[in-house]
């Protein structure tokens, strides 16, 4: 009987380990969307720049001059990049890409509302994304 229990919760275990969800913003609606980013702190971002989430825990872009990648692994609604990598081209808006990486960095918490996603943090800073359509 005490051996038929042990294989009984095993199976469960292992049923529902084959279960787990994407606890990401990939899971969350953020996935297989090209997020363009509209603006920083309530300004207009004027220079262009993106990003999506192209498979669970990982992150990837477009700033105004260079391509960046990197991690997302936090647990909706928490947000961490992780260390970012980017490619390395000169472009007039490199103030502009400074500003957009160095606010994506210091994001804590998305929400993704339709098509609308907003990064944000304890500080008061705020990111806001719409899907590109």
């Amino acid at each position: 009987m005490i051996r038929m229990l042990h294989i009984g919760a095993l199976l469960v275990g292992l049923a529902l380990a084959g279960c787990k969800k994407d606890e990401t913003v990939t899971g969350y609606g953020g996935a297989d969307i090209l997020w363009v980013l509209q603006s920083i702190d309530g300004k207009a971002f004027t220079a262009r720049a993106n990003l999506s989430f192209p498979t669970e825990g990982e992150i990837a872009g477009q700033a105004p001059c260079n391509r960046f990648f990197g991690s997302q692994t936090a647990p909706y609604p928490w947000f961490s990049t992780g260390p970012l990598g980017a490619t390395r081209m000169a472009c007039p808006e490199l103030e502009a890409e400074g500003q957009y990486l160095q606010a994506l960095e210091e994001m804590t918490q998305v929400e993704v509302l339709g098509d609308t996603m907003i990064l944000s943090n304890d500080a008061g800073r705020k990111m806001v994304f719409k899907a590109e359509t």
